[in-house]
């Protein structure tokens, strides 16, 4: 008996270092949906659209939000397809595509900025709601941080189950709020500015709705790799890039441009809505920041062999402990961190269909000096060059770096 509980105690049930098996693989469009929708129903993503409500015409504002989000839910629809193929996380793909020991580089990356944003997430709830409530701020970001952690440490299943309740939360309450717009108003033709006072340009209309998403994105994979087949996966992800993501910065963009203030929480607060104001942050926040953690865990999992659950655990305190400092000196840093996620993404997605036959193969290199360079290459031009979007730029720069050197090595082996 006791070796039973031990065994399932330690059984890596969301398997972090292996591939899911066919038999696990039973996700349906639902579960896969309201994971990845309640992914994208985050607060930021609110707020992006507030600024394009505030900076755009109505012709404006929609053409990017609708270029941008095709762009989200193509990419991170191919990264779909390909975890609910292989059955692989993220982190597994990139030994593939970087070796063994070079896909230690994008796992740090990616956990390090996820545990990152996940204290952010929770000091984005409690400052906010203790100026409201006038609980202490320390309770308010220990409470939040140890459900949070909760949730994610369970799992797939969990990460489901809540995205079942706090969508439609979100999704009523996001209506009403745009209904409150429109009516002061007069009506949705009226919402939009023609002329703004400080008009935003449609490149950086498109990069900011690229930007709201494309790092959380890039860990698809995670999440559709328990989907029953790759059509679910692939649907579950363009409705929760696409449509999801454009709901959520139309929900800002009438709040904002109707306002002049783009935050979310601001605007319910404005309207009288305290009680639902603190739901929806505290909802937004919690659906990514599971989900933000579970891909943190799944990275430190890959670097150290341990898994998932109790890197979920570790990442969790670590974000709780640091939630307040990382909340008001390290957003930036962060952001610079999030911008070289993308190239990560794109080299997967072009290894994986330009060496499918290799996946089958059990023995990996230590390194893939392609992918690797790929990755550098791009991450220094999405940082270092301004012209044009930041974020195609750099997944197109890491891409054409990739092909070339991968074709020079293929053929040298």
């Amino acid at each position: 008996m006791s070796s039973n509980i031990k065994r399932e105690k330690f059984e890596d049930s969301e398997y972090s270092l292996s591939e899911v098996p066919k038999s696990k693989k039973t996700q349906g469009l639902w579960a896969a949906m309201v994971v990845l929708v309640g992914f994208t129903f985050f607060t930021p993503s609110m707020t992006a659209g507030g600024n394009l409500g505030i900076g755009m015409n109505i012709k404006n504002f929609f053409t990017v939000v609708a270029l941008g989000n095709a762009f989200l839910g193509v990419y991170c629809g191919l990264l779909a397809y390909i975890g609910q193929k292989t059955g692989l996380t993220l982190d597994l793909l990139g030994r593939y595509s970087f070796g063994k020991i070079g896909s230690y580089l994008p796992s740090a990356l990616i956990s390090f900025t996820q545990i990152g944003w996940f204290g952010v997430g929770v000091a984005m709830f409690a400052i906010p709601v203790s100026g409201l409530t006038k609980i202490p701020v320390w309770i308010l970001i220990l409470i939040t941080g140890i459900i949070m952690t909760i949730t994610a440490y369970k799992g797939i299943k969990a990460l489901a189950i809540l995205g079942s309740i706090a969508v439609p939360l979100i999704a009523i309450l996001g209506i009403y709020s745009i209904n409150w717009g429109i009516s002061e108003v007069g009506g949705f033709i009226n919402v939009f500015k023609e002329n703004p006072i400080n008009p935003l340009t449609l490149s950086t209309g498109i990069a900011i709705v690229v930007g709201s998403f494309i790092s959380g994105g890039t860990a698809t994979p995670n999440f559709t790799r328990f989907a029953i087949d790759s059509k679910t996966a692939i649907i579950a992800t363009v409705i929760a890039f696409f449509i999801g993501n454009s709901i959520m910065m139309i929900f800002g963009a009438v709040g904002g441009a109707v306002t002049g203030i783009p935050d979310i929480f601001d605007i319910l607060i404005l309207q009288g809505l305290a009680i639902p104001a603190t739901i929806t942050l505290g909802l937004n926040i919690w659906t990514t920041n599971n989900n933000a953690l579970y891909t943190a865990g799944l990275g430190v999992s890959n670097i150290t062999k341990i898994n998932m659950k109790p890197m979920v655990l570790v990442g969790g305190f670590i974000g709780t402990l640091t939630a307040i400092w990382l909340y008001y000196n390290f957003v930036g840093f962060l952001s610079l961190l999030s911008g070289m996620i993308p190239p990560v993404g794109i080299v997967i997605i072009l290894h994986y269909f330009l060496h499918k036959n290799e996946y089958s193969k059990k023995e990996i290199p230590n390194f893939n000096m392609s992918g690797i360079m790929g990755v550098i290459v791009g991450s220094f031009i999405g940082i270092f060059v301004s012209v044009g979007i930041k974020p195609i730029n750099s997944l197109i720069s890491a891409a054409i770096v990739f092909i070339i050197l991968d074709k020079i090595l293929t053929k040298k082996n």
